[in-house]
């Protein structure tokens, strides 16, 4: 099918209405394990997770002109956060922590109109290739571990060779992407979760399901706001926008279009930190540019923005349908463990198409040193994150945020540039 070949960037007019709305379906596989996991940690409603992730994606597809394939889902970025302002996801503490989302969304609106007032330009000349780069092949080395732990944690607990599920995921989206034709091509994610799915459930793998109703609305609450939880998410939300710029940067490079330039970061920043505010207004975290539903972009070729907002519409649904919820819930992590080793691969991937493509010069050592300083502090900082201690609060700053901190300094007092940003 040549459409597969050269990638699919109307889904409705090359495909069809019942094939888009599958590949829609596939979307939110890929994004349900992560977005979900968030509020299990923080102690948040998953149904509002759900709700506010499919209202943001839509708000960012409207001010965004629909221009950009992306899904906003659950950020991992603030979880120290949470973890500082509620304590082991204290139900009376919680409201706390989303009044400091809603502010730190309002970061985002900020650095927007900074941008579209000064420019672009002066702001994207912090994060060339060399920067972003390696800072995109860094989200899918950090999530890999997760992935790794999905595929085996199973199999140690119980004693059983479950990572063969994972094993036979990993075979099907390969098969499926390599040799397959047609839908199939383009449809790897969900055929391997499905196939993986049946011999789980005949394997007598597969979770226990459990609902608790059939149709009621999530369980949204008011924020509340105190200074210290709106410093610690405002200083979170700094580190988490040098990570917005390089998944826009990233699903540029997949879709091969300069989302950076058209429809600009003041839209994508309004699109990622509006879609935040409203998430802590209505009780849920901080949402951000999914890499997840970017790796699902770049190995099916199908650009066309309009499946991912199917993905939202299924997101909204999902989150009042407890039947559904709890079916989901059934998906074994063998299963969504092998999904993300494809997943996350791919991510990683197209930071290394990032830097081929910008021709970035590593016979020039100061290329050579940022790129290497990003890579080696992102893994280290990852594992043993970096506390600041304000008073009473304490803050974390995790890999991706230290990484991408040292690599846009180091770009800017270093000399030798050899790249220029063009409006």
């Amino acid at each position: 099918m040549a459409a597969t070949q050269t990638g699919i960037y109307d889904a409705r007019k090359q495909l069809g209405w019942p094939q888009a709305i599958i590949l829609g379906i596939q979307h939110v596989f890929a994004m349900f394990g992560a977005t979900v996991l968030v509020p299990l940690l923080t102690g948040l409603s998953v149904s509002v997770t759900l709700f506010c992730a499919g209202i943001a994606t839509l708000w960012f597809h409207f001010i965004t002109k629909g221009k950009v394939p992306v899904f906003l889902g659950s950020s991992f970025a603030f979880l120290g956060a949470f973890a500082s302002i509620a304590p082991n996801g204290d139900p009376a503490l919680l409201p706390f922590a989303t009044g400091g989302i809603l502010c730190a969304g309002l970061v985002y609106v900020i650095l927007a109109a900074l941008i579209y007032a000064l420019g672009a330009k002066r702001v994207m000349t912090l994060f060339p290739p060399v920067v972003t780069g390696p800072i995109i092949i860094l989200i899918g080395l950090i999530l890999a571990p997760s992935a790794l732990n999905n595929c085996i944690n199973g199999s140690i607990a119980s004693g059983q060779p479950r990572w063969i599920i994972s094993i036979l995921a990993i075979l099907v989206i390969i098969i499926c992407n390599i040799f397959g034709k047609g839908m199939v091509k383009i449809l790897p994610i969900l055929i391997g979760i499905i196939v993986s799915y049946v011999v789980a459930f005949a394997l007598g793998w597969t979770k226990p399901f459990a609902s608790d109703g059939v149709i009621a609305l999530p369980p949204f609450h008011f924020p509340k706001f105190e200074a210290g939880a709106i410093v610690t998410c405002i200083v979170v939300a700094l580190a988490a926008i040098i990570e917005h710029v390089g998944d826009i940067a990233a699903i540029g490079a997949t879709c091969g279009k300069n989302f950076i330039k058209d429809p600009g970061l003041t839209r994508t920043l309004l699109g990622d930190g509006i879609g935040t505010s409203l998430a802590g207004l209505l009780g849920g975290p901080a949402n951000t540019t999914y890499s997840e539903n970017t790796g699902v972009v770049a190995l099916t070729g199908v650009y066309d923005p309009f499946v991912l907002r199917i993905a939202a519409v299924v997101a909204i649904i999902l989150s009042v349908i407890r039947p559904v919820d709890g079916f989901i819930n059934t998906i074994p992590d063998e299963v969504i463990g092998g999904i993300s080793f494809i997943l996350y691969g791919m991510i990683s991937a197209i930071g290394l198409r990032t830097l081929v493509e910008h021709k970035v010069d590593f016979a020039n050592q100061r290329n050579v040193i940022i790129a290497a300083l990003i890579m080696v502090s992102g893994l280290a900082f990852n594992s043993s994150p970096f506390q600041l201690n304000l008073g009473s609060i304490t803050l974390s700053f995790g890999g991706l945020a230290c990484a991408a901190v040292i690599g846009i300094v180091l770009n800017a007092v270093l000399p030798g540039k050899d790249y220029t940003f063009e409006d």
